[in-house]
């Protein structure tokens, strides 16, 4: 008799039953503590490992622990719910809700286009449900995914959700897992998909009792946040199978669409047969199974392409990476930040090998990591790599969270909406950066333990060091520091904001109106750079050279100033130009419409772009 075909966990059955199921190969008796008018211990039925039973009048809304052989009670690592935080009982939920989205058949890869939020900070009321209303101007911008950082039960009510200890059960405080349901039904009626960070390769420090259970972590490898997840020592396979039951969780009974891997270079895996690439088989079996597209998303500092590959290249068979190198090219060339990792970045030939191959370091030696990293990007698609110019790591691990419209002018920001939204990869947005968000998003938690919390400032510190900042960051414990974060979308209505705003919206129209600029053909483009005039040409086209065929210019100077750039011979016509005054610029030297027999001379403006659409008779559009 096997274990398999049972769902870890609280399953509820018929007439008020529950079916419990927990790994626990250590234990030689495990109890079932039920909580209520009478307190219930229930013993379970061993077997290989897992303890099982059906148990009468312990339907949803039922509240639970386990006891191993006799000792304390504990929640269950299964757990649906914890109504009461990390350290309380676990609840029995009920399956199922009325879904409304029969008709969703996702959103082809080629398409997303990421908005990254924060549940707890992306509005005032900090839930699931104060989020639905502003689904539809996110629509109207032109996103087509939300990204939500992780939700799943952290202690207390604010945490950046990396720190979370039960993998299925979502944030009381958000809501719960009936809220999440409810905005993602919302988010599919408005035809937008749902992506949900998740956090494969460690557990939070507080509320973490798993190792009670079984041997979950190993001694063999450690991660910056703490012990490694056990995915190829002994007992291994029941730990994959966790974690891989808790993937497809998140698809079958939330609808999601996509689940981005959190730092899958710290998944420590030596075996053969590797996690991840087990995961990405079991997700795309289920993509099968339901008729349209699932994603896994990796985030990875590795710069390896294996996880992009097919399995018989010897790849994983991800679909989309998260793309740093891209980041810090931009960032560098913007601000001229030159600490910590930035230190292997600020020439303009770096954002122009990253726009033509994905990565920046394809197998170079870097300065930061004193050794050769990455390796070569040929024959994927640029729609496997996701690109930003702010997200929660890079926004939120400065020692003060200032994000870019706080450290750089208006025509900064503008370029860099430009380098991002008109890139060949996948666009993800930070919340808020579309109309310039000032609110800070700084690191926040809210421990129970004065060790721990202690300990917490105290990383916070030592990691900062690496960038020479000065002075003290903010208290990572303090509600003030989470409430700093709180975005303030009233600036949207005023000034410079209102026509950032427009003009992501007119950059996100652009990308779906013409296809060559919405294209991931990485054989159909061309990159130059001049590190002279810290200038970056970027020319596309599509299967009709003559009729689709686009030129980006990007201007990384502080001052104004006449650039000979190589530009195919023929009739070229200006669709978007940031320097103009109707963006708030100082305003465009360029010409409407110009002819090139093979190169022209562009006045361009500090700190622009500039988009030329290819001018043959019918190509034209607006």
């Amino acid at each position: 008799m096997t274990h398999l075909p049972h769902a870890l966990g609280a399953t509820p059955l018929e007439r008020g039953a529950c079916r419990f199921n927990l790994w626990a190969p250590g234990a030689e008796r495990v109890e079932l503590h039920l909580l209520g008018e009478r307190d219930r211990l229930v013993p379970l039925q061993p077997e290989s490992g897992y303890h099982q039973g059906i148990v009468e009048s312990a339907g949803p809304g039922s509240l639970y622990f386990f006891r191993l052989d006799g000792g304390p009670d504990l929640p269950d690592p299964a757990s649906r719910f914890q109504p009461r935080g990390v350290h309380g009982p676990s609840q029995v939920m009920a399956p199922g809700f009325p879904w409304d989205d029969g008709a969703w058949r996702g959103v082809p890869q080629r398409d997303l286009v990421f908005y990254e939020a924060h549940v707890g900070t992306l509005t005032p009321g900090g839930t699931f449900e104060a989020m639905v209303p502003l689904l539809s101007g996110l629509k109207e911008l032109g996103v087509t995914a939300i990204e939500l950082m992780p939700v799943a039960q952290f202690p207390g009510r604010r945490n950046w959700g990396y720190d979370g200890v039960f993998p299925f059960a979502v944030q009381n405080s958000y809501g719960g897992p009936e809220g999440l349901k409810r905005l993602v039904n919302a988010c599919h009626l408005r035809g937008l998909a749902v992506v949900l960070d998740v956090v494969y390769n460690h557990l939070g420090p507080e509320g973490n009792c798993f190792s009670a259970f079984g041997p979950y972590f190993t001694d063999r490898y450690r991660t910056p946040w703490g012990p490694a997840l056990n995915f190829d020592g002994p007992d291994s396979d029941e730990v994959r199978r966790f974690f891989i039951e808790n993937a497809l969780y998140w698809f079958e009974e939330f609808h999601l669409d996509a689940l981005r891997l959190d730092a899958v270079h710290a998944i420590l895996d030596a075996s053969p047969r590797p996690f991840l690439l087990e995961l990405g088989e079991a997700i795309r079996a289920r993509s099968r199974e339901v008729g349209r597209p699932l994603y896994l998303i990796p985030e990875s500092a590795a710069n390896d392409t294996r996880l992009l590959r097919p399995p018989e290249l010897g790849g994983f068979g991800l679909d989309a990476q998260w793309n740093d190198d891209y980041h810090h090219s931009l960032r560098v060339l913007l601000t001229g930040e030159r600490r910590g990792y930035y230190q292997d970045y600020g020439r303009a030939g770096d954002l122009a090998k990253s726009l033509r191959e994905g990565y920046t370091y394809t197998g170079e030696r870097s300065l930061y990591r004193r050794r050769r990293h990455g390796s070569p990007t040929q024959g994927i698609p640029a729609e496997r790599f996701v690109v930003f110019a702010q997200n929660h790591d890079q926004v939120g691990n400065r020692m003060l969270g200032e994000r870019l419209a706080e450290l750089v002018c208006f025509e900064r920001l503008k370029l860099a909406a430009g380098a991002v939204l008109l890139s060949p990869f996948l666009p993800l947005i930070f919340m808020g950066e579309e109309y310039g968000e000032r609110a800070r998003f700084p690191y926040f938690v809210e421990h129970t333990d004065p060790g721990l919390i202690q300990a917490v400032r105290e990383g916070r510190r030592r990691e900062f060091a690496g960038f020479g900042w000065q002075g003290e960051p903010p208290d990572p414990q303090g509600e003030d520091t989470f409430l700093s974060a709180v975005l303030n979308p009233k600036l949207a209505r005023e000034e410079p904001h209102r026509t950032l705003l427009a003009f992501y919206r007119e950059l996100l129209s652009t990308r779906r109106s013409l296809p060559s600029v919405g294209s991931s053909d990485r054989s159909r483009l061309e990159v130059a750079s001049n590190e002279k005039t810290r200038t970056v040409l970027f020319r596309r086209w599509g299967p009709g050279f003559d009729r689709d065929h686009t030129v980006v210019v990007y201007h990384f100077a502080e001052a104004f100033g006449r650039r000979l750039v190589a530009l195919p011979p023929g009739l070229w016509r200006k669709r978007l130009d940031s320097a103009e005054a109707a963006w708030r610029g100082p305003g465009s030297d360029l010409p409407d419409e110009l002819g090139s027999e093979g190169e022209v001379e562009l006045p361009l403006s500090p700190w622009s772009f500039v988009l030329y659409q290819s001018g043959a008779g019918e190509a034209w559009s607006d």
